[in-house]
């Protein structure tokens, strides 16, 4: 993340994103497979690394491989051929897109963290300073609800930022900025899609 300053001279936090250029692998068709979509790929992989098969597939787009490789529905798909280039041509200052990732992961995690329980007393003789406390009934129903928070596996999800704001965008270094944060690590892999109506 970094700050810059927008045209009315307000301060705005922004993540920097590299968005593509991405190029088209694969158009599916609903005659031969059923739906409509586009497989992009994105990043760089030699084509070396991949399987017979796989370099076969990657060699129709061009003698090069990909790092990523993503599917994405769409019913605009006979706009794009094989091979053709994807950037930020799409995308316009001041448009508000999706992003999708894949948060931090944090690990085994306790209640107050995962769900923002509140702690007992940490006063001397208290036993209950950041247990769970009572999850169920003895009685009835004798058992423990499905669905009730307990302490677990926190982060890793994935995970839809809506309504962000493209603040600016540098075409030639194929580099985006949005406004705020967007889910995932530094170096992650993100999605950018127009806004769902």
């Amino acid at each position: 993340m970094t700050q810059v300053f927008s045209s009315e001279g307000e301060f705005v936090a922004v993540s920097v994103i590299e968005a593509g250029p991405c190029v088209v692998l694969q158009k599916k068709t609903p005659e031969n497979d059923g739906y409509a979509a586009l497989q992009l790929g994105f990043g760089q992989k030699k084509l070396e690394k991949f399987n017979k098969p796989q370099q076969g597939h990657l060699k129709k787009a061009g003698d090069r491989g990909f790092s990523h490789l993503r599917e994405f529905r769409s019913g605009k798909t006979e706009a794009y051929a094989v091979g053709d280039q994807i950037s930020l041509d799409i995308f316009e200052s001041g448009e508000q897109v999706e992003v999708t990732g894949i948060t931090k992961g944090k690990g085994f995690a306790g209640n107050i963290k995962r769900w923002g329980f509140n702690r007992g007393p940490m006063s001397h003789g208290s036993k209950f300073h950041r247990v769970v406390g009572s999850i169920g009934s003895s009685a009835y129903p004798s058992r423990v609800f499905k669905g009730k928070k307990m302490p677990g596996h926190l982060g890793c999800d994935k995970m839809t930022a809506k309504n962000i704001k493209i603040v600016e965008k540098k075409q030639n270094e194929n580099i985006i900025l949005v406004k705020g944060v967007v889910p995932g690590p530094k170096n992650g892999i993100v999605v950018i899609c127009k806004k769902s109506d």
